[in-house]
């Protein structure tokens, strides 16, 4: 490529999350985790079991380039029992540094839309932390609408 030559993005290919991405993904998820100043502790023996186990607690979706994984979202179900109401979460969306500002994660959530209409959601969801602007923006040029915090959450840890 010469310096007229103008850069291309690479072909992205978004699919479901295969046994043989849980390394990847694993070291994805602790990339976004750090990028909050957190720490992961995520083994690829727990994505196989929540993704691929007796009792699937997620769905995974992988972008894909010149091989290599790129970017991510993870699924969860939701439910507004007052409405009868299936929903999906986008409980994490990543895509990785060098890959963004060119559509990948608008591919991702584009994809989780229709994997929540297929499994007959009426609405989907994701959070973005307080002061993450770059997010919010991101995710109110999808038609995402914020919506009011409506309390305090609680946790509680059970014994194995």
């Amino acid at each position: 490529m010469n310096e007229m030559t103008p850069h291309r993005p690479p072909v992205v290919t978004i699919r479901a999350v295969r046994r043989d991405d849980l390394s990847d993904l694993a070291t994805m998820v602790a990339e976004l985790a750090a990028h909050h100043g957190e720490a992961s502790h995520l083994r690829a023996e727990a994505l196989e079991r929540d993704l691929f186990g007796p009792l699937p607690w997620v769905r995974g979706l992988v972008a894909e380039a010149d091989g290599a994984l790129i970017g991510f979202a993870l699924l969860t179900p939701q439910y507004r029992a007052a409405e009868g109401a299936r929903g999906l979460e986008i409980n994490q969306l990543y895509v990785r540094p060098a890959y963004r500002s060119h559509g990948v994660g608008h591919n991702l959530v584009a994809i989780a839309r229709e994997e929540g209409r297929r499994l007959g959601c009426a609405y989907i969801t994701v959070g973005a932390t307080t002061g993450n602007f770059k997010a919010h923006r991101f995710y109110e040029t999808l038609a995402f609408t914020p919506r009011p915090v409506t309390g305090m959450r609680f946790q509680q840890a059970l014994a194995g």
